[in-house]
């Protein structure tokens, strides 16, 4: 299953690496993008449960490492207010877009 990481720059300039076990983050955010915090969560918070739930078919149990990748944002989140602007800044890989 392929994995990737994706970065996020919070609204005090801040950055956080984060790490997602299945390519699905494209689904949901794109590199260049814009999100208040509030979307960011949801998003985020959306997209690494269906990447758990594919480890979970694939190999029979859930994802801790996108359980873990959650906590961590929404810990990085409380400290900004839910319609501040978080921007992705990359994403490995990325997809090629046609």
């Amino acid at each position: 299953m392929p994995e990737m990481t994706f970065e996020v720059r919070w609204p005090d300039g801040s950055t956080l690496r984060c790490y997602s076990p299945s390519l699905v983050m494209h689904d949901y955010l794109r590199t260049g993008s814009e999100y208040t915090v509030a979307d960011f969560l949801d998003r985020s918070g959306r997209a690494l449960a269906e990447a758990s739930e594919r480890v979970r078919a694939k190999y029979g149990f859930a994802c801790t490492s996108a359980a873990e990748t959650t906590a961590l944002i929404a810990g990085a989140a409380e400290q900004f207010p839910s319609h501040a602007l978080v921007e992705i800044t990359a994403m490995q890989p990325e997809l090629e877009r046609s």
